[in-house]
C-alpha cells in the first residue's frame, strides 16, 4: 500500500523506501500507511446556552484522497456524541441560531454548493436556496429570521474580438483567456473567475438570495448589526489591488443599501464582532507602516464608528480572533504567546490575562499553532463557557470545554485506536543563545524511540514557512514520520517568527534572509553539544519560508550531509513579479519594486550564493503552487545541474502551495525526503555495502 501511494504521486519511489527500518517492529511504529488512520477536530461551536457543541469531525478517505469533513454533536454536560451530518459530502462553518433551535452549514449537493438549514429537533434539514457559486461567511440576525452570507458575482470577461462560430462536429482549441487584473490567480483556487465577491441576505425560510452590496472592489465577512443593518469589510479605493492589506469596515442599511464608512485609516480593519447589548463594536487592524510583519491589535469604536481605543496597545503579541463575553464587559481573544496559541481575556480597559493555554491542534502535517474556539453566547456572566481545539505533542486537535478559565475538560478521543498503540516522539522544549546576538531562541526536539543521548542520531533540522510564523509543542504527522525512522528532529522559532513580540518578529524586516539563519544553526550547535546527534548525519529541510532558509543555508555551510528545499523562493525578482502575492512582497517586503532596487533583490536571493553550493540538495514544489511558482525551485535545480552539484527535482502533480494537503501527497512529500537524505548518510551507506 504504502509503495501505490508514493508511485502515484512522487518521481522518486526507490529513494522512498530506502530510509525505512526494518518491517519487523511496524505494528508500533508510525508507518507511512498511519497517515490514513489519522482524524481531527475543528471549528467546535457551543450552543448559545452551552449545553451543546458541534463540530467538524476531519478523516481521511483513503479510496477518494482527500480530507473530508462529518458534523458531529456533544452533549456538554454527558460527554455523549453522535453524528448530525455525515456521508453527505463535505459539511463545514456550522452556525447556531441565536435561540439554539436551528442551525445552518456549508455542504455540497450534487456536486453544487449548498446552504443548509437544519432543525435540532427533529432533525429535518433543506437547503435554503440554489447557489451557482459557494457562499461564505453565513450568519444569523438577531431574531433568527435572516441569513447573510458573502457570494461571488461574475463580471463580463474582458474581449476584444468576436471569434467566428465553429462547424458543428469541430474541435477547435480552447478559447483565448484575456487578462486584466492585477491577481489573476491565487494558490489553491487557480485561475480566478472573473467577479467580486458581494452581501447578499436569504430569508430562513428559503426563496432568493437579495444581493445588499455592489461595490466595485467587493465586500466580505458580514456581522449583524440589530436587524436591519449589516457590518461588511472591504476596500473601495481606486486601486485597491496596488495595497493589498487595506480593509474598511462598512456598515450596510439594508433599508437603503447606503454603505457607510465606519473606519478611515492606512491600515486593515476587519472581522467585526458586535457586543451582545449592542453598545459596542470590536474589531481587529493596525496602522500600516508597510512592514513585512506588523502587528494585529484589537480595538473597539461605537455602533457609529466614533471613539475608537486600542484596547492591546499595552499587550505586545497579535490577536487572531475575537470574540465577545455574554455580558458583554470582556472579550476573549486567540494569541500567540511564546509559542503557545493561548486564549486570553481581555476587559474594556485594555486588561489582558491569560485562559487557556492548550489551544491549537489543527495543523496536522506539521506543528504549526493553529485552533479555533467559540463562547455560548447566552450562557453564565464572567465565566464564559468555551468550546476549543485542544492541541498536545502527541495527538491531533481535541475538542475540549471550560468555564471561565484553566485548561478545559476534553471530550473526544479521535485517535486512541489509531496512536494509542503506537511508540510516538517524545518532544522536549529547548532555549537557545543565538551565536548572532545572544538572542534566545525557542525550539522543540522530537527524540525517536529508543533515543539516547550517545551522538549516533542523524538529526533534521525542520523550518517553518512564514516566514511570519510560529511551531509549538504540538503534533505534526511529518514530524512523527521522521521520528518512526530513527531521526532526531528539532524544529524552532528563530527571529522574524510570530508569538515573541512585535520587536522580534520584525528582526529579519528587510532582511530576510539573513540572521535567522545564524539563530538556526546556534540550534543545531546546542544539539551537538548535547550529544543527541552525529555531526556527520546532520540534514536540513523546510518549506516555503523554510524552503528560502534551506536554500540559503546550503550557501552559506557545507556541514550539512543533504538538504530539501521545499517550495522554495530562489529569486525574488520572479517571484515578486508573477507569484500570487506579487504586490505584497514588493510593498512590505522590499518597500521597492525589483527594477528600483535591483542589488537589493539579488542580495537576498539564494540563487545569489548558489556557487557556494556543495550540498546534495533535492528540491520540491507543487505543479499548481502560485505562491511560490514551480519556476522557482527549477531555477535553483538547474543551477545546481550546471555546477554538477548532486540534485533532483520532485514535482508534485495537482499539488498547490500546501504541498501536501492530501494525504498520499503527505506521504509522498516526507518518504520522498527521507530517501534523499539515507542516500547521503554515511551510515545507512555502509549499512548498504555491507
Amino acid at each position: 500500500m504504502k509503495t501505490r501511494y508514493l508511485l502515484a504521486f512522487c518521481c522518486l519511489p526507490s529513494l522512498a523506501t530506502a530510509a525505512f527500518a526494518s518491517e519487523s517492529n511496524d505494528v508500533r511504529r508510525f508507518t507511512a500507511e498511519r497517515v490514513f488512520d489519522l482524524e481531527y477536530a475543528d471549528d467546535p461551536r457551543i450552543s448559545p446556552d452551552g449545553s451543546t457543541i458541534i463540530y467538524a469531525r476531519k478523516s481521511m478517505d483513503k479510496f477518494a484522497d482527500q480530507v473530508v469533513s462529518d458534523l458531529w454533536m456533544i452533549d456538554t454536560r454527558s460527554g455523549s456524541q453522535r453524528p448530525l451530518v455525515s456521508g453527505q459530502g463535505s459539511s463545514s462553518s456550522v452556525r447556531w441560531s441565536p435561540s439554539g433551535d436551528r442551525v445552518i452549514y456549508l455542504t455540497t449537493t450534487k456536486g453544487k454548493p449548498d446552504l443548509r438549514l437544519r432543525y435540532q429537533d427533529s432533525g429535518d434539514s433543506f437547503s435554503l436556496a440554489q447557489l451557482e457559486h459557494g457562499p461564505g461567511a453565513p450568519v444569523w440576525s438577531p431574531d433568527g429570521k435572516t441569513i447573510a452570507f458573502s457570494m461571488l458575482v461574475p463580471d463580463e470577461p474582458a474581449n476584444f474580438a468576436k471569434p467566428p462560430k465553429s462547424p458543428e462536429g469541430a474541435e477547435w482549441a480552447k478559447p483565448v483567456r484575456i487578462v486584466d487584473d492585477l491577481v489573476f490567480r491565487f494558490d489553491g483556487a487557480g485561475y480566478l473567475p472573473k467577479g467580486k465577491t458581494q452581501i447578499f441576505t436569504l430569508s430562513t425560510e428559503g426563496g432568493t438570495p437579495q444581493q445588499v452590496t455592489q461595490g466595485s472592489n467587493g465586500f466580505d465577512s458580514p456581522q449583524w448589526i440589530g436587524n436591519g443593518a449589516l457590518l461588511v469589510t472591504g476596500n473601495e479605493s481606486e486601486d485597491a489591488d496596488l495595497d493589498p492589506i487595506e480593509s474598511e469596515i462598512y456598515r450596510v442599511d439594508l433599508s437603503s443599501q447606503a454603505i457607510t464608512p465606519l473606519t478611515q485609516r492606512d491600515g486593515p480593519d476587519f472581522a467585526p464582532k458586535v457586543a451582545p447589548n449592542g453598545s459596542r463594536i470590536a474589531y481587529l487592524g493596525f496602522d500600516d507602516k508597510q512592514k513585512s510583519y506588523q502587528q494585529t491589535d484589537v480595538y473597539l469604536m461605537a455602533a457609529d464608528g466614533s471613539g475608537v481605543k486600542n484596547l492591546t496597545i499595552n499587550f505586545d503579541r497579535s490577536i487572531d480572533n475575537i470574540a465577545w463575553r455574554p455580558d458583554s464587559k470582556a472579550l476573549i481573544g486567540q494569541a500567540e504567546v511564546d509559542g503557545i496559541l493561548t486564549l486570553v481575556s481581555i476587559d474594556l480597559a485594555g486588561n489582558v490575562r491569560n485562559l487557556v493555554q492548550d489551544i491549537g491542534g489543527t495543523s496536522l502535517g506539521r506543528p504549526y499553532a493553529d485552533g479555533s474556539f467559540s463562547v455560548a453566547s447566552k450562557a453564565g456572566g464572567s465565566s464564559p463557557i468555551i468550546a476549543y481545539t485542544k492541541g498536545s505533542t502527541n495527538r491531533p486537535a481535541e475538542v475540549a470545554l471550560t468555564r471561565g478559565s484553566g485548561n478545559g475538560r476534553q471530550l473526544t478521543r479521535l485517535n486512541e485506536d489509531a496512536l494509542g498503540h503506537l511508540d510516538l516522539a517524545r518532544i522536549e522544549e529547548i532555549k537557545v543563545s543565538s551565536s548572532h546576538d545572544g538572542r534566545e531562541i525557542e525550539a522543540w526536539v522530537a527524540l525517536p524511540p529508543g533515543f539516547r543521548p550517545d551522538g549516533s542520531f542523524p538529526m533534521i533540522l525542520e523550518i517553518h514557512g512564514g516566514p511570519n510564523t510560529m511551531y509549538g509543542p504540538y503534533f505534526g504527522a511529518e514530524i512523527q514520520r521522521y521520528a518512526a525512522e530513527g531521526y532526531v528532529t528539532v524544529y524552532a522559532n528563530p527571529r522574524g517568527s510570530t508569538g515573541y513580540g512585535e520587536a522580534f518578529a520584525q528582526l529579519i524586516d528587510l532582511d530576510y534572509p539573513g540572521h535567522d539563519h545564524d539563530d538556526l544553526m546556534s540550534v543545531v550547535d546546542a544539539l551537538l553539544a548535547k550529544n543527541y546527534v552525529n555531526k556527520d548525519r546532520l540534514f536540513i529541510t523546510g518549506g516555503s519560508g523554510g524552503g528560502v532558509l534551506t536554500a540559503w543555508a546550503v550557501g552559506k555551510t557545507d556541514r550539512f550531509a543533504a538538504a530539501a528545499s521545499v517550495k522554495p523562493v530562489i529569486n525574488w525578482t520572479s517571484m515578486a513579479l508573477a507569484g500570487d502575492i506579487a504586490r505584497f512582497v514588493s510593498r512590505h517586503w522590499f518597500r521597492a519594486q525589483p527594477w528600483e532596487q535591483p542589488e537589493e533583490y539579488w542580495r537576498r536571493s539564494p540563487l545569489s550564493i548558489v556557487n557556494n553550493v556543495t550540498t546534495p540538495t533535492m528540491v520540491m514544489v507543487g505543479e499548481a503552487d502560485w505562491r511560490t511558482p514551480a519556476w522557482e525551485a527549477e531555477q535553483f535545480y538547474t543551477a545546481l545541474k550546471l555546477q554538477n552539484i548532486d540534485t533532483v527535482l520532485v514535482r508534485v502533480p495537482e499539488a498547490s502551495h500546501l504541498i501536501a494537503r492530501r494525504p498520499s501527497q503527505l506521504i509522498a512529500k516526507v518518504d520522498n525526503i527521507m530517501g534523499w537524505f539515507a542516500k547521503y548518510d554515511p551510515v545507512k551507506k555502509a549499512e548498504t555495502e555491507d
